[in-house]
């Protein structure tokens, strides 16, 4: 992709090689290193760094807030995204979901964190439109490549680190490593202290937590309703409640919380005060239908589907669910442990298999469970929703996790239409 950038001495820039030309300037990035030949074979205007062009794009005029973790990144960045539009403030936030600013969408779903100069052309479109805020996901992925170098973050902050990407990272050790290597400048950060995983450059470091001290600590919660609690930071002891269901929510709050509360001028009391107005992210612990209770969540990890499931733990679950093809293999058997754990039945079916056999990737799964009297296999996703939504009795709830708010089914190389919370709704007829 070309970005035109105005009053330079070239037109444009790319960090495609195959792009450039006479007017267009190669921009060169850890990832495109080897393509440095290419570019100037193509007859490039010049050859220039990432950092050299930062303010151009605006990236030293706004505030830019990068959230990592295995779980929690995109409800936390939608959270403190939603806590500044609510505060008053202009803000925009990037990530799985796209591109937001200042309550609209931009651009759709892409990836977590896209290439490094593809993230300075949306802050430079935030700054455009007077966003003083930046709010982004940042994926184990995009540490390992770099693709966040250049980018001067006001806060970082870390969910947590649980099993995932291990067909990328090989180890979990290495996926932690990269995960908390984010974290080992001495820039503002804010970390979980109940994150045994978690090491950190302790200069500038912020912390949150439920069970450990902290500096914004959870003195008491409920989950009744919704969930609320007591937030302690010093002197300061505040009230919050909230819509969101789920231990695993006291944390991401507690997260944009304290992150709204270091990177503006409010008071705890302030932001704590619009927690209430955050109704949650689409995809992620929705409630399709009250009668009969389905629920439709995103969590593809055996953490965050034991989070899931432990926060309905008071109901009956039949729960569908399967995995993805190309991906982390070892986690299959985890996650079929966890869901024969904590269903009454469970239903293992296709998720975006991919170029993988999903025979095998189901095979996978079942390694985990030694009890299958309460397994139901049935490859087609929409007949393993429709099995489980006919076989629930009146107080059962029927979780489907994997997707979220995915619109699609990867299968081989072609993105078929597919929406759990639409099959649902048509099931239902509702």
């Amino acid at each position: 992709m070309k970005i035109e950038l105005p009053n330079q001495s070239y037109k444009y820039v790319t960090e495609n090689s195959q792009e450039c030309d006479s007017e267009t300037a190669f921009v060169l990035i850890t990832q495109n290193e080897r393509y440095l030949d290419d570019a100037k074979a193509n007859g490039a205007h010049s050859i220039i760094k990432i950092q050299e062009i930062a303010e151009l794009f605006g990236v030293n005029d706004i505030k830019i807030v990068g959230i990592t973790g295995t779980n929690g990144k995109t409800t936390t960045a939608s959270a403190i995204y939603s806590f500044l539009l609510d505060l008053g403030y202009k803000a925009a936030m990037q990530g799985t979901r796209g591109l937001f600013m200042n309550d609209e969408v931009v651009e759709g779903k892409t990836l977590t964190t896209p290439s490094v100069l593809n993230t300075y052309r949306h802050i430079y479109q935030a700054v455009t439109a007077g966003c003083e805020y930046f709010i982004m996901e940042v994926s184990s992925h995009a540490i390992a490549q770099k693709r966040v170098e250049g980018l001067p973050f006001e806060l970082k902050i870390l969910t947590n680190i649980t099993q995932d990407h291990l067909d990328y990272h090989k180890t979990i050790e290495e996926y932690i490593n990269i995960k908390n290597s984010f974290f080992q400048d001495e820039g503002k950060k804010l970390m979980n202290k109940d994150e045994p995983k978690a090491k950190f450059n302790f200069k500038n470091a912020f912390t949150y937590g439920i069970e450990n001290p902290a500096t914004y600590r959870l003195m008491a919660y409920s989950l009744n309703e919704g969930s609320s609690g007591i937030i302690q930071h010093f002197q300061e002891i505040v009230p919050f409640t909230a819509s969101l269901h789920g231990f695993f929510n006291l944390y991401n709050l507690m997260a944009a919380i304290a992150a709204t509360d270091l990177i503006t001028d409010k008071s705890l009391e302030e932001v704590a005060d619009v927690v209430d107005n955050f109704a949650g992210v689409s995809g992620r612990m929705e409630q399709v239908c009250a009668a009969p209770n389905v629920i439709v969540d995103f969590a593809h990890t055996p953490d965050g589907m034991q989070q899931v499931l432990n926060a309905l733990k008071e109901k009956e679950l039949l729960v569908v669910f399967g995995a993805g093809g190309d991906r982390d293999k070892s986690k299959r058997p985890l996650m079929g442990r966890v869901a024969a754990s904590l269903a009454k039945r469970v239903y293992i079916t296709s998720d975006n298999p991919r170029h993988e056999d999903p025979d095998t990737i189901v095979d996978d799964i079942l390694q985990g469970i030694e009890d299958k009297t309460n397994v139901i296999v049935e490859l087609n996703r929409k007949k393993a929703i429709e099995m489980a939504l006919d076989e629930q009795s009146n107080e059962e709830v029927v979780v489907i996790l994997g997707k979220g708010d995915e619109s699609y089914q990867l299968i081989y190389d072609e993105k078929l239409p597919f929406d759990d919370r639409e099959v649902v709704r048509e099931l239902l007829k509702i």
